[in-house]
């Protein structure tokens, strides 16, 4: 494959339901998607599928259908993106306790979840200055984009958001409006809050990506600044969702600025800035031998994920 491939789209969904037996869904999905040349990653738990796929859209299609008919799901919401490369590199189905790890054991997510906003009426949302606005993602994405005025309760992971939002003292008759990367953290963020009593609580409908491509398409003012983090080969996305500016540690998996090569405690594939001093002397090294042999097999001309 020479060069820069064109039209390689970028398929990804979530869906909150009651699963049977996930290790005979995962068999199934391994048999039926070694038939195409796609990549991506499937989670399967009890509470659902979590999913991003590249590839061919004719193949997409397929995958999707064939997804909805052995799930018996009618409605699956699926964000669509373009890009001119693979951003994943191969493909995985695994089993997980959770679609997305709160850690606070089972969520009737679909009965609980806040009414979803859609990307046309968030603008009038969250420009009521009565409404607090949260921002459900980690710090290191938080510092790459963000609606303006909007709270972060300081995490580095999704499962040390219900502590943290107890920090934030936030007034339960207050009305909430929370945001992620796709949707599926603030459903699951949004249903947790409404178990702790937070009753007025709304979410934007298919997160930031979502918004983003309506603003887009309907060529409407956004009040997103920044860029927004993906989880896969592109690292953020710009207003426009095409690949953003930034690169990624392979140490930490920190998204990093180009500059951020240019420093002393740069290491390609070994570390960051950000994680020269968070990361042991063992992991360096383990993540120098990875490098060298990517190198080699670079050379090659053989793949190394």
């Amino acid at each position: 494959m020479k060069g820069q491939l064109e039209n390689i789209f970028v398929y990804t969904f979530y869906r909150f339901k009651d699963l049977g037996n996930i290790k005979n869904i995962k068999k199934e999905f391994d048999i039926f998607l070694k038939k195409y040349a796609v990549k991506g990653t499937i989670l399967l738990a009890s509470e659902g599928i979590n999913g991003s796929l590249s590839g061919d859209q004719k193949d997409l299609n397929i995958i999707i259908k064939f997804i909805k008919s052995k799930l018996n799901i009618r409605i699956l919401d699926i964000k669509v993106n373009k890009t001119n490369f693979f951003p994943f590199n191969r493909m995985k189905v695994r089993l997980k306790k959770e679609i997305v790890s709160l850690g606070k054991g089972k969520i009737d997510v679909n009965k609980l979840k806040g009414n979803l906003i859609s990307p046309k009426d968030w603008n009038k949302i969250i420009s009521d200055k009565k409404t607090k606005i949260i921002d459900v993602r980690n710090n290191f994405e938080i510092c790459i984009g963000r609606f303006a005025n909007s709270l972060s309760p300081k995490t580095n992971s999704f499962r040390e958001f219900p502590d943290s939002i107890k920090k934030m003292k936030i007034n339960k008759k207050d009305r909430i409006a929370m945001y992620c990367t796709g949707g599926i953290r603030c459903e699951k963020a949004s249903a947790f809050m409404k178990m702790q009593g937070y009753n007025n609580v709304v979410q934007l409908d298919g997160g930031i990506i979502k918004y983003l491509d309506y603003h887009n398409k309907k060529n409407m003012v956004s009040l997103w600044n920044g860029e927004c983090f993906v989880f896969d080969g592109r690292v953020t996305v710009n207003k426009k969702l095409l690949k953003g500016k930034y690169l990624q540690c392979y140490g930490c998996r920190r998204p990093i600025k180009p500059s951020d090569t240019k420093s002393k405690l740069y290491k390609k594939g070994v570390n960051c800035p950000y994680c020269f001093k968070e990361r042991t002397l063992l992991q360096k090294n383990k993540s120098l031998s990875r490098q060298r042999q990517i190198e080699i097999n670079k050379k090659k001309g053989l793949k190394f994920p």
